[in-house]
């Protein structure tokens, strides 16, 4: 499966800091280390409905994260994964009559367009899972084989405890998690499982449902969890520096995952930082694809929104902030860009070697995009009002939000 092309990243003279950010499993926030290439995994789309506001948010939150690591000279190896194949994606399609790969194909491309357009930078390897499953099979063939995997009436289950660190990664306790695996895909309900939290690592072929050879597994296809490992380990392998993606995924995906990778390769841990964007809400409630209460970025690109604005908007809310969309969140942006636009649109200004650091400081500090955004304000305020001397200066802050916000101006 392709990705989406890259926008170039301008060069900004010195170099970055390192980043600085909120790690899920400890609670507090970690200094990340990486070597010469940084290594980032981020959990991609189930493709039965466009790119909302909550998934562009959290993509945005992970871009910001590599446009760090690039300031600091880095390579960046990034994977993201699509789950092309599930439970969401099945019933989307009998519901509107359609073919499932075809539903998954088209949703797929819009998602491209809508990262192109709000200048993403794109994964190194981007994998669907229905391409990942021939990697899968040996995967959860072997967690049978060590007595870490079982089977139920032919679906194949992970056992939670024979990973020791399992629930390491969310801090939840048993009844929370009872709770969010009902609620998020799980069946703690199902008769027969050793622990009501143990997720299903192979479904059985089911009638009317599209299955895949599982070797000794018998035909079927992949739960949700072992999808992400398979892709992670296979293109980043363990321990590597990020492992991102909305908050709703802590538990179970992230846990599940790390427990699944961990046990399979006896190393801990399976990232060295956990991230969790926050969600978005429309109306008072979180937007997501159950509830119908949308707002897409096709739809507000189809309108003639500028595809900058949509990105300040996002950038104008912290990455783990729980936040709600609304018109005005937008007019602001719209209004934001404008002055950006004129501030640089001259042909010399303010001097702006210090609002360079000061956006790189801000970002470094837990991805602090309103405080990276309030120090362009300043420039551009005063810009507008005073003008400077300093031909170079409207085209370093030009490159300085091009390369870090990821804003065209």
């Amino acid at each position: 499966m392709h990705a989406w092309p890259a926008s170039e990243v301008p060069a900004l003279p010195g170099k970055g800091r390192d980043l600085r950010i909120h790690d899920t499993a400890t609670g507090g926030r970690i200094t990340l280390d990486p070597g010469p290439v940084a290594r980032i995994y981020v959990c991609g789309i189930t493709p039965y409905d466009a790119t909302h506001m909550g998934h562009a948010a959290t993509y945005n939150a992970f871009d910001l994260v590599q446009r760090v690591w690039l300031d600091t000279k880095r390579q960046v190896h990034y994977v993201q994964n699509v789950t092309d194949v599930d439970d969401p994606l099945l019933e989307r399609a009998v519901r509107d009559g359609q073919d499932w790969t075809e539903l998954a194909e088209r949703e797929t491309a819009l998602f491209r367009e809508d990262m192109t357009a709000l200048r993403m930078l794109p994964p190194k390897h981007y994998i669907g899972a229905v391409e990942a499953i021939p990697g899968i099979v040996p995967l959860v063939e072997r967690l049978r084989d060590a007595g870490a995997a079982y089977e139920l009436d032919g679906d194949v289950y992970f056992s939670v405890e024979t990973d020791p660190h399992f629930g390491g990664v969310s801090n939840l306790d048993a009844k929370a998690m009872r709770l969010l695996s009902a609620e998020r895909g799980g069946d703690p309900e199902r008769p027969g499982k050793k622990n009501p939290l143990d997720p299903m690592l192979w479904m059985a072929a089911r009638e009317g449902e599209p299955s895949w050879d599982g070797a000794s597994l018998g035909p079927g296809r992949p739960g949700w969890h072992i999808e992400c490992v398979a892709i992670a380990l296979d293109h980043l392998g363990m321990g590597f520096d990020v492992q991102g993606g909305g908050s709703d995924l802590a538990f179970p995906h992230h846990e599940m995952g790390a427990s699944h990778a961990q046990v399979l390769t006896g190393e801990y841990p399976f990232a060295q930082a956990y991230v969790h964007a926050g969600m978005v809400a429309l109306d008072g409630e979180k937007m997501s694809k159950s509830r119908g209460n949308l707002v897409f970025v096709s739809k507000l690109r189809h309108d003639g929104v500028d595809p900058a604005a949509i990105r300040l908007a996002l950038l104008s809310h912290h990455y783990r902030s729980d936040w709600e969309w609304t018109d005005q969140v937008l007019a602001d942006a719209v209004e934001r860009l404008g002055r950006w636009r004129s501030a640089v649109s001259r042909p010399d200004g303010l001097p702006a070697e210090a609002l360079v650091e000061e956006v790189r400081e801000a970002l470094a500090d837990d991805l602090d995009a309103p405080a990276a955004l309030a120090a362009v304000d300043r420039w551009a305020e005063r810009q507008n009002a005073e003008g400077g001397t300093d031909e170079g200066a409207p085209g370093l802050v030009s490159r300085t939000v091009d390369a870090l916000l990821g804003v065209a101006l």
